[in-house]
């Protein structure tokens, strides 16, 4: 198959000879109208009928016991942390084939990350890696986990499903609780994407969804935290909203708090998203069918498809190339011929402000790393 084939399709498959970009959002419901009902309450910033209601209804459709709405997706990662007690000088175990928000999180807090591989099959923290990592470097002592060599004390576990795809979290759900470990799920990338007909983000104590205008829905910017414990997510609310204790007219406070509300207006945005996310998320699908049946077969275009017992959203469609140089040539042709084709994050474990952080070596990561270009992904009208 020549680079060619691949432009072509991609053009007939969104119906366009214009340039196809990566992944955009698709306005077609009562986005004005809710809009417009925001702008006329006058209530367009951090509180309104429409925050209670798009927590409400992403409660209702993830069955998580309370959704809390808050800024963005990084910031409700660095909440999520902070509520499971992670504390400066910790350990978090994470993934380095990850966005940068996850790291990010990690680190506003003055902890410290720790790398561990991921599957090939599902581009996500691998739970034979992190258990290895666990026997090999950790131990348990009057119910702490502590890492042998640093003496840090390992406190919460963060895998992502990369791209929309789920990891096993049940295994690592599993693992976490037999070392005594807090489970915060990014799943800023995976609203949609179910594992064993469980929404992501509600394994673990903390999951945190992204509305990024790139994202299956969009509030513009913003993001959730979803939670399985209702108090918990009772106290995120508290905290995001400056912990300010309800009163008619009185300002105090009981805390430090964290100015992570997101407006009314971009819930109004989230709310009328909402109403179409089953409608996106089977466009998306169906996308990631056609790309499917394009390249089955080709020894030199593998097709990413969802792991074993999942309903994946497909938010970015990947393809796996045969090595390094394969995947550069690509993706200077594509972009070159009206196809936004993109390679995936740079790995964490390569970036300055993290290189120095323990790994267990990532082979997976760095092999994935080489070869993966993101194709257009966008929900065809």
């Amino acid at each position: 198959m020549e680079f060619k084939d691949i432009t072509e399709f991609v053009h007939r498959l969104y119906g366009t000879e214009e340039t196809v970009p990566l992944s955009v959002p698709r306005f077609v419901g009562n986005e004005k109208k809710y809009l417009e009902e925001c702008i006329d309450s006058t209530f367009v910033s951090s509180v309104g009928a429409f925050v209670d209601r798009f927590e409400e209804e992403m409660a209702r459709y993830t069955g998580a016991s309370r959704a809390v709405v808050c800024v963005n997706g990084t910031e409700a990662l660095h909440m999520a942390l902070m509520l499971c007690g992670v504390e400066r000088g910790d350990e978090v175990l994470t993934q380095p084939l990850t966005f940068i928000a996850t790291c990010n999180a990690v680190s506003y807090i003055g902890a410290c990350p720790v790398f561990i591989d991921v599957d090939r099959d599902t581009l996500g923290l691998s739970p034979s890696a992190l258990k290895a990592w666990l026997e090999k470097n950790a131990k348990v002592e009057g119910g702490v986990c502590r890492n042998k060599k640093s003496g840090r004390r390992v406190k919460a576990c963060v895998p992502m499903h990369t791209f929309g795809h789920p990891v096993r979290i049940d295994e690592i759900a599993e693992i976490c609780s037999e070392w005594g470990l807090a489970l915060v799920e990014d799943a800023a990338e995976s609203i949609g994407s179910f594992f064993n007909g469980r929404h992501t983000g509600t394994f673990g104590e903390v999951g945190a969804i992204s509305f990024n205008g790139n994202k299956t829905i969009t509030t513009g910017g913003g993001g959730m935290m979803l939670f399985r414990d209702a108090e918990l997510g009772a106290k995120a609310k508290h905290l995001t909203t400056q912990a300010k204790i309800p009163h008619r007219w009185e300002f105090r406070h009981d805390s430090v708090g964290y100015n992570y509300r997101m407006p009314n207006i971009n819930a109004a945005l989230g709310c009328a998203q909402l109403e179409h996310l089953e409608e996106f998320v089977e466009s998306k699908r169906r996308v990631a069918a056609e790309y499917a049946g394009f390249f089955d077969g080709q020894e030199d275009f593998v097709f990413f498809t969802e792991p074993e017992g999942c309903r994946s959203n497909y938010w970015l469609n990947a393809v796996i190339l045969k090595d390094r140089t394969s995947r550069d040539a690509f993706l200077e042709y594509t972009n070159d011929h009206g196809v936004m084709t993109r390679p995936v994050w740079e790995l964490m474990t390569d970036l300055p402000m993290f290189e120095h952080f323990e790994s267990d070596g990532t082979p997976n990561a760095r092999w994935l790393a080489d070869r993966i270009v993101n194709l257009p992904s966008s929900v065809r009208p």
